[in-house]
C-alpha cells in the first residue's frame, strides 16, 4: 500500500465546482476523500503543495492519431503507444484513445492487438482505441485513403466485437453498412459513431436507433444542416441521446457553429477531442500520411492541396480555446475534456470527476490555463517531463 497523499492549496474542480477549502487525499491511485484543511488525515500524510494552481480532472482525449512525432499507423506497437501517450501527457491528458485512421484489415488487426497489449502492460494513458474507417464514404473523405475504403465482413465483425482490454470506438459512414452491422458491434460494446459520412438525415437517425451512440469530429466531413435537408449534422443536433466530439482549434469549425452545438445538445452531450497528429508535442512540423507530407503550420495541419488532415491541437488547448472562443466557464469546459468523455465511453465511475473513488488522474494548471503537473494513478509527471 502506497503512502496516504495529500494534495492541497489548490483550486479544486469537484462535483460542486471550483473548491479552494479542500484537500485531495490519494491512496493506491484513487481519491479517498476531499478533506478539510485541518484534517488530521491531512495532517499526516505525504503532502504535496499545489501553491493555488487549479487542480482539474485529467484531460480524455477520444480521438489521437499521433504525438510525439508518431503517427499510430505507421507503427501500430506498444512502443508507439507509450510515446504518444507521453507526448500529451504534458498537456494534462490522461486517458485517451490512439486511433487508426483508415488502413488495411492487417493493420487494424496489429493495432487493436498493440492497445490490448499496452492496457495489459499497464502504459499510463491507454484507455483503449478507436478505429476511424475503412468503412467511410469516397465524398466526405476527407484526408482519409479512399482507396482503402470497403464495407465490412464477418471477419470485421470477430476482430471489434471480440472480448478486449479497453473501449473500442469505431468510426463509420452508416450508409456503408447494414444497420445489422451496427447493432451487432453496439450490443458487444463497442462504441459506435458516424463520421466520415454523406448520409441524409433519413438514414442518421435509422444508424442512431440502430446504435450509434455519437459523430466524429461534428460539422467536419459529413453532411451538412440545411433548411429541407438537416443531413448528419442536423441528426446529430437533433438527438439529445448522443454525444459529439467538437474540435475547439479555431480552424476546424467556426465558433459560431461550435456554440450552436453548444446550444443544440443537451449539457454533458459535447466532448473535446483534438484529432492530433505527430506535430503534437514534437518540434518536427511535418509528417508523412498515405504519401503525401502534412506540415502543420500557424497550429493547423494540411496537404499540399489544402486538405485538413487532423490538428495540431492539445487538450489544454481546446480547453483554452473554449473558454476564450466560445465563452464557456472553465467548469464547464473541462468537464467536456473529463466527466463528459468518460461518460461517453462508460468509464464514469472510475475516470473524469475528482470525488471518492475516482482515480486519481488530475491536470494542474496555473491562471493562464496552461499546464503544470500531470498525475496519472497517483503518480506525479510535470509537464517539462
Amino acid at each position: 500500500m502506497r503512502p496516504l497523499l495529500a494534495l492541497l492549496n489548490g483550486r479544486v474542480l469537484t462535483d460542486d465546482g471550483l473548491r479552494d477549502d479542500v484537500a485531495v487525499l490519494v491512496r493506491d491511485g484513487h481519491v479517498l476523500a476531499l478533506a478539510a484543511a485541518g484534517d488530521a488525515r491531512v495532517r499526516d500524510a505525504q503532502r504535496h503543495d499545489l501553491a493555488g494552481a487549479l487542480l482539474l480532472p485529467g484531460f480524455i482525449d477520444v480521438q489521437v492519431n499521433g504525438g510525439g512525432g508518431l503517427l499510430f499507423n505507421d507503427a501500430p506497437t506498444v512502443d508507439t503507444l507509450r510515446g504518444i501517450a507521453i507526448a500529451h501527457r504534458r498537456y494534462g491528458t490522461t486517458g485517451l484513445l490512439p486511433t487508426l485512421i483508415t488502413d488495411t484489415a492487417q493493420k487494424m488487426r496489429a493495432a487493436l492487438d498493440a492497445v490490448d497489449a499496452a492496457i495489459a502492460q499497464g502504459v499510463p494513458g491507454i484507455l483503449g482505441i478507436h478505429v476511424e474507417g475503412p468503412f467511410l464514404a469516397p465524398a466526405r473523405k476527407g484526408i482519409h485513403d479512399a482507396s482503402l475504403f470497403r464495407t465490412p465482413d464477418a471477419d470485421d465483425l470477430l476482430a471489434l466485437a471480440a472480448p478486449r482490454r479497453g473501449v473500442v470506438m469505431l468510426t463509420l459512414a452508416p450508409e456503408r453498412v447494414e444497420p445489422s452491422f451496427i447493432a451487432r458491434l453496439a450490443a458487444a460494446g463497442v462504441r459506435v459513431v458516424a463520421g466520415h459520412t454523406a448520409a441524409d438525415y433519413a438514414t442518421a437517425r435509422a444508424a442512431l436507433d440502430a446504435g450509434v451512440c455519437g459523430f466524429t469530429h461534428l460539422y467536419n466531413a459529413m453532411t451538412p444542416l440545411t433548411s429541407r435537408e438537416p443531413g448528419a449534422v442536423g441528426a446529430a443536433l437533433d438527438d439529445a441521446g448522443s454525444w459529439c466530439g467538437l474540435i475547439v482549434d479555431g480552424h476546424h469549425v467556426h465558433p459560431a457553429s461550435l456554440r450552436i452545438a453548444l446550444a443544440a445538445k443537451p449539457p454533458g452531450k459535447c466532448v473535446l477531442v483534438t484529432d492530433a497528429m505527430p506535430p503534437v508535442g514534437s518540434s518536427r512540423p511535418d509528417y508523412v500520411l498515405n504519401g503525401q507530407t502534412i506540415t502543420a503550420r500557424d497550429g493547423i495541419c494540411m496537404s499540399d492541396d489544402g486538405v485538413l488532415a487532423g490538428s495540431a491541437l492539445d487538450m489544454a488547448s481546446a480547453v483554452r480555446n473554449s473558454v476564450n472562443l466560445l465563452g464557456l466557464t472553465l467548469p464547464e469546459a473541462a468537464r467536456m475534456a473529463s466527466a463528459y468523455p468518460a461518460e461517453w465511453l462508460g468509464l464514469e465511475q472510475t475516470h473524469g470527476r475528482i470525488a471518492p473513488g475516482q482515480r486519481a488522474d488530475f491536470a494542474v494548471l496555473d491562471d493562464a490555463l496552461m499546464v503544470r503537473e500531470t498525475w496519472i494513478g497517483g503518480e506525479r509527471h510535470p509537464a517539462a517531463a
